[in-house]
């Protein structure tokens, strides 16, 4: 009985009685309308055996033989009036209930669940009464919102309570109840209205249910408006970590790197590697740390085998950008199928820790996760970091030398070979970081990077070769710009649309957003 006990919640002291074996034999026996009657009215005056006769009913761990019904748990019969164990027959039947009921089954229980101690249950059972609620519900609705102390839910109960009045047959409680849900900002009261107009009768009415409607749709358009400005920020974002480390191995160093994409792709591995530590090793407790830990491995990781490809492969190839797009292709297919050797060929699971669980909900319509949140706020800090690193400290003023004028670089003592390492054991370092955020947002798998690598080149020749500031004024464009479009024209006609854009705004300018300036750039 452990399970129903979680679900039966402190019942406020409004019922009046327990339930009685004709409110069982009416819930279970006869046809469904007299089924459903029966369950509304036990309902009405339910009271914690009521509660946890109707959860098993919606387990389906109720079973009869002959007239008797029995609560069955773990192979124990129980008697769902007075809790006394009782032994099930061999022959006992599970109850059959239609969609129709099981319906209304949720429903009645989702109501009772507005008399609910935690405020968690109570705004989860609103939600779903949102959209089902009717007259039948009204005397539990009316009592939950009588006994509601928190004013929030207090006015969500109302638009509940409003929700269910649509279907009074008294016009002026159709009409009151139009009027109110145009308060409302949930996209389920759209639903209601559009379902309600289809079979209101009344002229009256039916210009209040339009006018509510037309009030409660203006609403969701903010919503949406705000949720696709929300996507745009949020996919900009990981298009920026995916093109910063590309703007130091190709914007700043010239290396067209067609395995960038397969970094990224150890980056998120390596968090899965993290993962499965944490879990296998260490307490539960340590389990929401592990992402904090698999920051570092990722960037080590993607750095090291970046490093580690420069000094075998790339450095040979400098100045033959033809030569490193082939050589970098054929790489990233040898990581790819080590990828595979190793983990398999099937994508891995990734946790979210719970701190990047759920989201903020703003609007009815509208809510931001945490991970997409988290996601914004770590490209802000390893862009910032990116542009401390290159323009404040000694590495960064040998990588920007080297870049702008390498014999010059290399006559004061600089071991520009060196720089050439570290710099691209950075960009890699840093697509391993990419790799690490997208890990809690998609699937991960050995095909991972191959569906960022275009979108990645694309931002760093749209913002500007060896810019910075252009790949970020770049991926925020293109992740606005592809997302407002989506709206408009669908996936795949927006994608379209924004590489046209693009080839378009090469023509007219090929140094991209921001130009180079000064002697690097007339060479």
């Amino acid at each position: 009985m452990l399970r129903w006990m979680v679900f039966a919640i402190l019942f406020i002291a409004v019922h009046a009685h327990s339930i009685t074996l004709p409110e069982v034999n009416g819930i279970i026996f006869g046809e469904t309308d007299a089924r459903i009657e029966a369950l509304n009215k036990a309902a009405a005056s339910a009271d914690t055996k009521t509660f946890f006769f109707l959860q098993a009913l919606a387990d389906d761990t109720v079973k009869t033989a002959g007239d008797k019904v029995f609560i069955v748990k773990d192979g124990q019969g129980f008697d769902p009036i007075n809790g006394d164990a009782l032994p099930v027959p061999a022959d006992a039947e599970d109850v059959v209930s239609n969609n129709r009921m099981r319906g209304e089954l949720d429903s009645a229980l989702a109501a009772l669940k507005l008399f609910s101690s935690d405020e968690k249950t109570r705004r989860a059972a609103i939600r779903q009464l949102q959209s089902d609620a009717d007259e039948s519900k009204l005397p539990l609705i009316e009592k939950a919102y009588a006994a509601e102390q928190n004013p929030d839910i207090k006015s969500e109960i109302a638009l509940v309570r409003a929700a269910a009045l649509l279907g009074s047959s008294d016009k002026a409680k159709r009409l009151q109840a139009a009027q109110l849900l145009a308060q409302s900002t949930q996209a389920s009261t759209k639903t209601v209205l559009l379902e309600r107009l289809k079979t209101e009768d009344d002229v009256d009415v039916k210009i209040a249910l339009g006018k509510s409607l037309r009030t409660v749709e203006a609403a969701l358009a903010w919503g949406d408006r705000l949720g696709a400005l929300f996507s745009g920020i949020s996919l900009g974002s990981i298009l920026l970590l995916v093109a910063l480390g590309l703007a130091i191995t190709y914007g700043l160093m010239g290396v067209i790197n067609m395995a960038h994409g397969e970094l990224m792709m150890l980056g998120a591995y390596a968090t899965y590697v993290v993962q499965g530590l944490f879990q296998k090793y260490l307490p539960a407790a340590a389990f929401d740390w592990y992402l904090v830990a698999a920051i570092p491995v990722a960037f080590m990781t993607a750095a090291l085998v970046g490093a580690a490809l420069e000094r075998s492969v790339i450095r040979f190839l400098y100045g033959r950008p033809l030569e490193t797009l082939l050589a970098t292709w054929g790489i990233s297919l040898m990581l790819m199928q080590g990828v595979r050797t190793v983990f398999g060929a099937q994508n891995v699971g990734v946790e979210n820790p719970s701190w990047m669980s759920g989201g903020v909900q703003v609007l009815g319509n509208l809510s931001l996760p945490f991970n997409r949140l988290v996601i914004i706020g770590f490209a802000l800090a390893v862009l910032l970091a990116v542009a401390w690193l290159i323009g404040r400290t000694r590495l960064g003023l040998f990588v920007r030398g080297v870049t702008q004028n390498r014999p010059m670089a290399s006559c004061m003592g600089v071991n520009t070979a060196r720089i050439d390492t570290y710099a691209f054991a950075l960009g890699s370092g840093i697509a391993g970081l990419a790799g690490c955020a997208l890990s809690q947002v998609g699937n991960v798998g050995p095909d991972l990077g191959q569906g960022y690598i275009v979108d990645a080149f694309m931002v760093v020749v749209l913002g500007g070769v060896g810019q910075l500031a252009g790949t970020v004024y770049a991926a925020l464009g293109l992740g606005l710009l592809n997302k407002l479009l989506e709206g408009l024209t669908g996936a795949v006609l927006a994608k379209i649309a924004v590489l046209v854009f693009i080839i378009i705004f090469i023509q007219k300018r090929p140094q991209g957003i921001f130009a180079l300036k000064g002697r690097s750039a007339e060479a």
